[in-house]
């Protein structure tokens, strides 16, 4: 009978002061996501995009797939890149990370 009363008080609303605890809580969530998630993430394309409109003949690139190379060419959208003698291929921008100096030394 003891189990039975618990089960019972626990199965009543609580009261007008727990509606604020919890909109709290939720609050409080929301910004620890946004302090941990969202905030770091749009930092780093802000970074990323600042890199990719720097681009420059000469520089040093890495693309995505893992490709190093030196930029020859920069196009609106795309970056001609040497990446051998008499080798050069065309890749868009979104596909370049960061130069292999930047890399190392973050």
């Amino acid at each position: 009978m003891n189990t039975l009363s618990i089960l019972l008080q626990a199965s009543q609303p609580q009261q007008q002061g727990g509606s604020w605890s919890g909109l709290l809580m939720i609050a409080l969530i929301f910004v620890v996501f946004w302090l941990f998630f969202i905030r770091p993430q749009n930092k780093k394309q802000k970074e990323e995009q600042r890199f990719r409109e720097s681009l420059q003949k000469g520089d040093d690139v890495v693309t995505i797939g893992g490709i190093h190379g030196k930029v020859v060419e920069v196009k609106p959208t795309t970056v001609m890149v040497s990446i051998d003698n008499n080798v050069k291929i065309e890749v868009e921008k979104s596909a370049l990370v960061a130069a292999p100096t930047q890399a190392l030394q973050k």
